[in-house]
């Protein structure tokens, strides 16, 4: 069995970027660890789904960046820079 079919490895991973996250606020690890999260629990609750992952790493690598990659945009959207957030100056203070 390899190891990127253990549904704990995705989990782990999953804490490990949540965790990383914390370290390095920017909204790109929560991204991918709710990818790993997703990728553990369709491991974890078996079926056809985890049957076809197990058999295809690019399939599980393929799920993993597409739940990623929403993720990543859904979260950007909440908790990004909202409008009018961002203060601009028009001019100088030293003038």
């Amino acid at each position: 069995m390899m190891f990127w079919t253990v549904w704990w490895v995705w989990a782990a991973a999953a804490i490990g970027l949540a965790v990383l996250e914390i370290v390095v606020p920017a909204y790109l690890f929560l991204g991918f660890a709710g990818g790993a999260a997703v990728v553990a629990v369709l491991f974890g609750f078996g079926g056809p789904m985890a049957a076809w992952m197990s058999a295809s790493l690019p399939l599980t690598l393929l799920i993993f960046a597409v739940v990623s990659l929403v993720a990543w945009v859904a979260l950007r959207k909440a908790l990004g820079v909202q409008r009018g957030q961002v203060k601009t100056f028009d001019t100088d203070i030293n003038d």
